[in-house]
């Protein structure tokens, strides 16, 4: 018996911009035409590559010629910028939506968690939407109650289960959705980035449960842009580029790829057109760059060497209070120190603007990146927001010469303290 329990086969989707459903009545009637003559879809031969910037059709093809295979109790990670087609996927898998051309070959229930409140009907309780989406599985009243109190003390919201979900806040959302979807057993789980609502002790949480669940011999499809996450998670993984599979195999090679590739980008620090960014857009970061002490562009520093980041800002829009943000992560995707301008946020002209700031180097040797944000005080909403911009590397000498220092893999933070030692009589008294 095969161990084969997903198979995506020539998998196809196409979309047309501005409408919702098929198109116009004109390309129904050309598609129902060529049916009748057994004529390929005419509206199958245009389309565009999914690239956001780009577009020059009314029709996007928004996944091109997907082919995959997953196999009972692997983790499979799906990783890619914003527009990818990473969603897209899930919710053919999820039968959320059809394909255009292509099949899908599964074995076993699937559940799903792909947008906050997916599968909730918002006017009933918790409760009653638990026995709902057990239904939906095809689970017994029985079966659902022998797991009911289990369900309820992972998702951590027992006060609240006899309540209308339409009154839950987002995060509520997922905990009991989350909690349904691999509590009841289904054969594939699949988890798109929903789970970044949550509190990191809920993520954590959740993570671990995957874990738990594929170790049982399920398989879980997870998406995520928390690359830490999916490497501890997973062990296959799709690189995915507009619509297109551009990479599949051991998850360190993807997450290797993905990252070349992102690297590939960063020749004179201008950021480019296909960036991963978010944000409003009222205005736009345009470069980044590291100095060392003579002033001049590097990728490379030594250890206590501080840090000197230079960054241009582009405003489009006037902003009332800007907040500026520099996170500085580790090369797998974990956040390691975050830096805003919080005690001094300011007004922004339209114009273009030059920012410097200065960090104390106490990080420990290996190979870092920088995301850049600006978003408005005191709300939070971002006008700009790009994830690893700028890769540099942190030498394991404080500067060329020196001895090489003592502390490595241990950790991405070296604190210089004051240690405060004194000897305590033997006989004094407590």
């Amino acid at each position: 018996m095969s161990d084969i329990v997903l198979s995506v086969e020539n998998l196809w989707k196409q979309y047309r911009l501005g409408v919702v459903g098929s198109g116009s009545i004109k390309d129904d009637i050309a598609r129902w035409w060529a049916r009748i003559r057994g004529k390929e879809d005419p509206t199958l031969k245009i389309g565009a590559i999914n690239d956001r910037e780009n577009i020059d059709s009314e029709y996007v093809w928004a996944l091109q010629d997907i082919n995959f295979e997953v196999k009972r109790g692997e983790v499979l990670g799906i990783i890619g910028k914003n527009g990818a087609g990473k969603s897209t996927l899930l919710k053919i898998l999820s039968k959320v939506t059809t394909p255009t051309k292509g099949h899908i070959k599964t074995k076993g229930r699937i559940a799903s968690l792909l947008e906050v409140g997916t599968g909730f009907h918002p006017e009933l309780t918790g409760r009653e939407n638990i026995y709902l989406n057990g239904a939906i599985l095809g689970m017994d009243k029985n079966y659902i109650n022998s797991r009911f109190d289990e369900i309820v003390e992972f998702s951590g919201i027992g006060k609240y289960i006899d309540t209308p979900v339409k009154r839950y806040s987002s995060g509520m959302y997922v905990r009991l959705a989350f909690a349904v979807a691999a509590h009841l057993e289904p054969e594939i789980l699949i988890i798109d980035e929903v789970l970044a609502v949550g509190d990191a002790e809920f993520q954590k949480k959740c993570l671990g449960k995957m874990k738990d669940v594929s170790g049982e011999g399920r398989t879980v499809l997870f998406v995520s842009h928390a690359l830490e996450s999916i490497k501890k998670l997973c062990t296959k993984g799709l690189l995915m580029k507009y619509g297109k599979l551009d990479t599949q195999g051991n998850i360190g090679k993807v997450i290797g790829e993905y990252m070349k590739k992102n690297a590939d980008m960063q020749v004179s620090g201008i950021i480019p057109l296909e960036a991963e960014r978010g944000g409003l857009g009222e205005a736009r970061f345009k470069s980044v760059n590291i100095l060392n002490k003579e002033n001049e562009l590097t990728k490379h520093l030594f250890f206590k060497q501080d840090i000197e980041i230079l960054l241009v800002l582009e405003v489009f829009e006037s902003i009332k209070q800007g907040l500026l943000g520099v996170c500085l992560t580790s090369n797998e995707g974990e956040k390691i120190a975050i830096l805003t301008n919080d005690k001094n946020v300011c007004a922004y002209e339209v114009g273009k603007y030059e920012i410097k700031l200065l960090i104390p180097n106490i990080f420990l040797q290996g190979d870092y990146s920088l995301n850049i944000s600006m978003s408005h005080y005191p709300s939070g909403s971002d006008i700009d927001y790009v994830e690893r911009v700028y890769d540099f590397t942190i030498d394991k000498l404080a500067y060329p010469g020196q001895e090489e220092y003592a502390w490595t893999k241990h950790g991405h933070i070296f604190l210089d303290v004051d240690f405060r030692i004194k000897k305590l009589l033997e006989n004094a008294t407590k």
